[in-house]
């Protein structure tokens, strides 16, 4: 059995890095900090050309029909560049679970087919949290009430912005009316729906961590090789080899755990949920680690402002804590081991 990525994935994924090394650099990054929303019409449009908003959509409605598997290289890479727009809420929570919803023609055949035209973007809450990432320029949310899901447009809600340590993560607390109009999924079908989201969110999630934690480990040895001490660059001494091939290790060995988790999603397996725990908790060792590391070998530059570490270390801290943090993974795998839905030794590794 084949278990590498078609020829066409992986063309898609070297497209999609082309574009975004030459459009989403660290200097643009900054730019669209001075910014109101923080968000670029611009960009999305490009994203929209190349094909992006349309990944997952089915075809029937525009769309290139692909699943999470498809999309996961892609997320890697808008971690990897720091991407500022909701281009993975949208594709991987938004779209499918618009999919799933149970009956609601109208709503997915006008949304679904604007969404791949890149004319709207989706906002999605999270029960329990809050705080709802790109409230302020999403076109549609799908928000929880309990276990309902609500559909809203941007007029049903009122929006308080709240900072966070990434610059680049626009966080707002959403304050709306539910109501039998808003309602589009009723308590027993939400219940499935935001378990779907959730172990999409926390899929996604896993896959930007392991992007930054790539670009975390270049910038690092980019500078290693700038700065010199007793003549010599700092990347040449062993330590200093030794704090990035750490955490190189932890990439390599959370690939195989994403992927995995990708594929079990797509598939809807029922050992997804602890798959993407396993994925979720393996990518965000090697990204903290990858931060850590990359401070390290930066001296107290890596604090700066100015040094471009910062913009990939901030977001590899704000992941950190959605869709779950660490603790919450380790105790659903926990549970599941103890349970016996997980037998040790019989394909599932830890």
């Amino acid at each position: 059995m084949d278990f590498t990525f078609s020829d066409d994935q992986l063309l898609f994924e070297e497209n999609v890095r082309a574009f975004l090394t030459n459009e989403v650099t660290p200097e643009r990054i900054r730019e669209l900090w001075q910014t109101e929303s923080g968000r670029c019409d611009r960009l999305w449009g490009q994203l929209t050309e190349l094909g992006l908003t349309a990944v997952t959509v089915p075809d029937g409605f525009g769309g290139l029909d692909m699943n999470e598997l498809d999309f996961i290289l892609l997320a890697q890479e808008c971690g990897y560049a720091g991407l500022p727009e909701p281009l993975v809420d949208t594709m991987l929570l938004g779209v499918p679970m618009l999919v799933d919803l149970p009956g609601q023609l109208d709503l997915k055949g006008e949304w679904l087919t604007r969404i791949a035209e890149g004319k709207a973007r989706l906002a999605i809450g999270q029960p329990g949290n809050p705080l709802v990432a790109d409230a302020h320029v999403a076109d549609l949310l799908l928000l929880p009430c309990g276990d309902e899901v609500h559909a809203l447009s941007p007029e049903q809600v009122r929006l308080t912005r709240n900072a966070s340590v990434d610059p680049s993560r626009q966080l707002f607390r959403v304050d709306w009316t539910p109501g039998d109009a808003t309602r589009v999924a009723d308590a027993e079908q939400g219940r499935r729906l935001w378990a779907d989201t959730f172990n999409r969110g926390a899929l996604g999630t896993a896959a930007q961590m392991l992007g930054l934690a790539r670009r975390m480990v270049d910038l690092a040895v980019d500078y290693s090789f700038e700065r010199k001490q007793f003549g010599k660059p700092v990347g040449s001494f062993q330590a200093v080899k030794h704090l990035m091939a750490n955490v190189a290790v932890q990439i390599e060995f959370a690939k195989g755990p994403l992927y995995r988790a990708a594929h079990a999603v797509a598939q809807g397996l029922p050992e997804q949920d602890v798959q993407v725990s396993h994925a979720r908790l393996a990518c965000a060792e090697a990204a903290l680690l990858g931060a850590k590391n990359a401070i390290q070998t930066h001296g107290a530059m890596g604090y700066t402002w100015e040094v471009d570490l910062q913009l990939f270390m901030k977001r590899a801290w704000a992941l950190d804590k959605v869709w779950g943090d660490r603790g919450w993974h380790k105790a659903r795998i926990r549970q599941a081991l103890f349970s016996g839905a997980v037998v040790p030794g019989a394909g599932n590794t830890f």
